[in-house]
Formats: C-alpha cells, sequence, structure tokens
C-alpha cells in the first residue's frame, strides 16, 4: 500500500511540537512561551493519540499482542534504565525513582501497550457508547488518588478517548477536516485559543498532562467538570490541527516515518540542555534560537544513520 504523507506529515508536526514544548518548559517566566506552552499541550498528545488509535485497526488477536509486547514493553524497559542511568551521570535530582514510573516521556510507551489492551473489549461496543464510556472512566479517575504516575495509569485513562476515537474515525472524516470552510474555521480556533491564554496566564497545565488526580491539581468535585471541559477543548483543537495539516508531500514529510526515534531519544538533548543550564532566554531573538535547536534536534535523530544505531534496540531489528 502507497503512504499516505497526510499522516507523515501529521507526525512530523506533533513531534516537532514535542520537542518543542519540552525545550521551553524552562522558560514559563517569558509569557509567550508559557502561553505557547500551554497552547501546544491543549492539542499534541490528542493528536499523536489519535492517529495512534487510527492504526490500531486490526490489533486484539495473540500474533498482534506479541508484537506490541516487543515493540513497546521491551524498548520500555530498556529505555527505563538508559534514562536512570543518564540522569545519574548529568546529576539529575530524582532520578533514582520507583521502577514502576515511567522515566521522562516513556509513560507513552506504556499507556499506548494499554490503550491496545483496553480496546479488545471497546471494539465491540458502538463509538456512540464506548467513546462516552471511556470519557467516564478518564473523569472518574480523576477522582482515585491512587491513580498518577504509576504504571502511567492516570494518562491511560485520561488520554484512552483520543485513542478509541482514532480507532472508529475513518479516512472520509478526515477528509470533511480538510474542507477549505471548515479549514478556515479551524485557524480562527487555534488562533482564538492562543489569545485566550495570552491574556488567562495562569491556567494550570496540570490539566493537559493527564497525569495527576483532581486532589493534586488543586481541585474539588467539580474536578469532573472541569475535566470534560478540557475534553471538549483538546477535542475541538485536534479536529482543528487535523483540518490544518497539508495533504501532499512536503520536505519534511519522510522525517514524519521515524518519529519513535526522535520521541525516545530527544529526552537525552533536552535533559542536558536542562541539566547545564545551557540557554538564557529573554527576548525574541532567544525564542528563535530555540525553534533553531527544535529543528535540529528533529532533524538530527531522524537521520538514517541514528536508526542504523539504535534500530536494534528500538525494533530489535538489525540495522
Amino acid at each position: 500500500m502507497e503512504r499516505d504523507v497526510y499522516f507523515d506529515n501529521a507526525r512530523w508536526l506533533m513531534i516537532t511540537l514535542v520537542v518543542f514544548g519540552h525545550l521551553i518548559q524552562p522558560y514559563q517566566n517569558m509569557i509567550v512561551l508559557q502561553t505557547s506552552y500551554t497552547w501546544i499541550y491543549t492539542f499534541h498528545m490528542p493528536v499523536f493519540i489519535f492517529l495512534a488509535g487510527f492504526f490500531a485497526k486490526g490489533m486484539g488477536h495473540k500474533a498482534a499482542i506479541e508484537k506490541l509486547v516487543k515493540k513497546l514493553l521491551l524498548p520500555y524497559l530498556f529505555f527505563q534504565v538508559i534514562y536512570t542511568m543518564f540522569y545519574y551521570a548529568i546529576g539529575k535530582e530524582g532520578w533514582l525513582q520507583s521502577v514502576l514510573i515511567p522515566q521522562w516521556a516513556l509513560w507513552f510507551l506504556l499507556s499506548l501497550f494499554c490503550w491496545h489492551m483496553l480496546l479488545i473489549p471497546f471494539k465491540y461496543i458502538r463509538p456512540l457508547t464506548g467513546i462516552p464510556l471511556a470519557v467516564l472512566i478518564g473523569v472518574a479517575a480523576g477522582y482515585v488518588d491512587t491513580i498518577g504516575s504509576e504504571f502511567s495509569l492516570s494518562r491511560t485513562f485520561v488520554f484512552f478517548p483520543f485513542f478509541l476515537i482514532g480507532y472508529w474515525a475513518t479516512k472520509d472524516q478526515l477528509a470533511v477536516l480538510r474542507r477549505m470552510p471548515i479549514r478556515f474555521g479551524a485557524g480562527f480556533v487555534l488562533i482564538s485559543t492562543a489569545i485566550v491564554l495570552y491574556h488567562f496566564p495562569n491556567l494550570s497545565t496540570g490539566w493537559l498532562l493527564g497525569s495527576k488526580s483532581f486532589a493534586e491539581i488543586g481541585a474539588d468535585e467539580s474536578g469532573g467538570l472541569i475535566r470534560i471541559l478540557i475534553y471538549v477543548i483538546s477535542a475541538v483543537m485536534m479536529a482543528s490541527v487535523l483540518s490544518l495539516i497539508p495533504a501532499k508531500e512536503t520536505p519534511f514529510s519522510k522525517y514524519g516515518q521515524r518519529t519513535l526515534y526522535v520521541y525516545l531519544l530527544h529526552g537525552f538533548a533536552i535533559q542536558y540542555i536542562r541539566a547545564e543550564d545551557i540557554f538564557e532566554v529573554s527576548n525574541t531573538l532567544d525564542i528563535l534560537g530555540l525553534l533553531f535547536v527544535t529543528f535540529s534536534i528533529v532533524w538530527v535523530l531522524s537521520q538514517r544513520w541514528i536508526l542504523r544505531i539504535w534500530k536494534p534496540l528500538i525494533e530489535l531489528k538489525s540495522p
């Protein structure tokens, strides 16, 4: 089957935003970067998870589960060890965490495996019932204090609705999103959201990360309503971004096929930059510099020589 470059473009854009979001996280003293960080987190992981669900069709049988164990759990265990050693080497505080708590961004591998397992019963439930049920589970998880970072349980339950939406989505539905009137609306939504976030910079990103209970975020019984509102905002933002992604070949399309490598490896660069406090950001030129660093990290980690080195460890295949 011929690859659909639309999805490669989407993956490349999302992984670039993942790297940029992680890079600017320490510089929240600048209102522009604080707004950018929150804006990115309203949609970048929902889009990534939606795309993972879209390509999960046909999963659930024994051979597929065995493949997922090799593709997700074994790399998770390997990188859990590698990142722990790396954190110790650069003197990062709190490097020795519980083995049950994923290091860095490794939660995604663990949650991705769990989403596929949850899909086994949910694929037999009609989407009009299954998706609201998944939302209900995500809301309920916020009221349980013991559901948190361990085993990435909180994020697994909170983000599962986006995975399930992706599973039930079709190419025809995505094509509808790319109609010109909807694209104009999508642009308005993205710009309007950025303006609102700029004027209300104190929104806790804990609601967008999905890793903590309502009590840890500082919410009371109203936490469920807030999470439902966040679901709506993220879903609209996700649809808006998917609407604007180009469906034609771009210079970056080929890099969209290698996002797993960027996702797993960019943490070494980001954490080293943070540990050594390499950058001082105080003006627009500095922000442009961070953008350049972001594109450089994504470009380097997308090169074939990186794939040849890491493929045996990430995909358990010879180069």
